[in-house]
């Protein structure tokens, strides 16, 4: 005599597969969160002047306002997974590949973000660069203010900043991925150094800074902008044999055990204080050691933490895609519009 599941144990089953799923969702949100979190109290830290978590746990909290500043910070780190808790119940219903598009979304809007910011920022640069060497800078907007622009604190804050937040409103309202045009950009920039070079006898250093400028967005946004279309070339003897969950399984272990902690050792051990790889330059405005080129070199440096940022959002969309591969669903689900 068979006897049928009652609808009791159905129901403490259906509960327990919706306890697990949650946790893996919530795991990969909390990554993001994190991610988000770092960066913004690296912000505040750095550049608001915020007592920092660390600090404020480490006992070196000053007194006044600033002490609730640092436990504000502190309690941002605990919010991060109760935040991605949150957000994952509210999406509880949709799938796994619908949650992993939603994220790869956000990647795609950094990397666009990235990429208005350089062009930006390197057509206007290189313009206030080619007028100030060419002394037409002062006739158009005066002697106080072309003096004030050639110092890189000041172009940096009222120059590049407004640009960049221009670019991130940008990268939002956009359709579209632009970066795919960047290395036409850069081939454009270099014909043009060979033109105005064997033609007119005319090279100025903010024309290879240029170059340099989206050559180095082109080889780091890349890396990002590649994982997120699918375009990595997998050279291997075995994988492409594997199945479906076993391929997942890889993917899931590579991220965790290689891709995450890549980009986590570069954002920490470069914005780790004043002195470390990115933030330096970042605080300082460096800028290259030829006069009347770009004042663009501070930015490159903030290209890494771009790329490891961008790449973060994007390995955790693989999390959720492998993630939903192992709770049965396949890879083929299509994002809601």
């Amino acid at each position: 005599m068979q006897h049928s599941s009652s609808p009791l144990s159905s129901l403490s089953s259906s509960s327990v597969l919706l306890k697990q799923d949650l946790l893996l969702r919530s795991l990969a949100f909390t990554v993001v969160y994190a991610t988000v979190i770092f960066v913004l109290n690296n912000f505040l830290n750095f550049w608001a002047l915020w007592p920092g978590a660390l600090n404020t746990l480490g006992g070196e909290l000053p007194t006044g306002p600033a002490a609730g500043l640092g436990w504000l910070q502190v309690l941002s780190y605990v919010a991060a997974p109760i935040l991605a808790m949150v957000h994952v119940f509210r999406l509880r219903t949709e799938s796994y590949q619908n949650l992993s598009m939603r994220v790869s979304d956000w990647a795609a809007t950094s990397i666009k973000a990235a990429f208005w910011m350089v062009l930006l920022v390197g057509m206007t640069d290189m313009l206030v660069s080619f007028l100030r060497i060419e002394l037409m800078l002062e006739p158009i907007l005066g002697s106080d203010l072309t003096s004030e622009l050639g110092k890189p604190k000041f172009r940096g804050a009222y120059v590049h900043l407004p640009l960049t937040l221009l670019a991130c409103f940008i990268a939002i309202r956009s359709k579209g991925l632009g970066f795919i045009w960047l290395p036409l950009l850069v081939v454009v920039a270099e014909f043009l150094i060979v033109i105005t070079r064997f033609i007119f006898s005319y090279e100025q250093a903010f024309m290879g800074d240029l170059v340099r400028f989206w050559y180095a967005a082109l080889f780091l946004f890349a890396s990002a902008n590649t994982l997120l279309v699918e375009g990595h070339i997998r050279v291997d003897v075995a994988y492409t044999h594997f199945k479906a969950r076993t391929q997942s399984w890889v993917n899931i272990f590579g991220v965790s055990l290689l891709g995450l902690p890549l980009c986590f050792t570069i954002l920490t051990l470069g914005m780790w204080d004043r002195t470390s790889s990115i933030n330096s330059p970042l605080l300082s405005v460096e800028v290259s050691q030829s006069g009347y080129g770009m004042y663009v070199k501070y930015i490159m440096v903030g290209f890494l933490a771009i790329f490891a940022f961008s790449m973060v959002i994007q390995f955790s969309s693989y999390l959720l895609k492998h993630f939903g591969v192992l709770r049965g669903e396949t890879a083929t689900t299509t994002a809601k519009p």
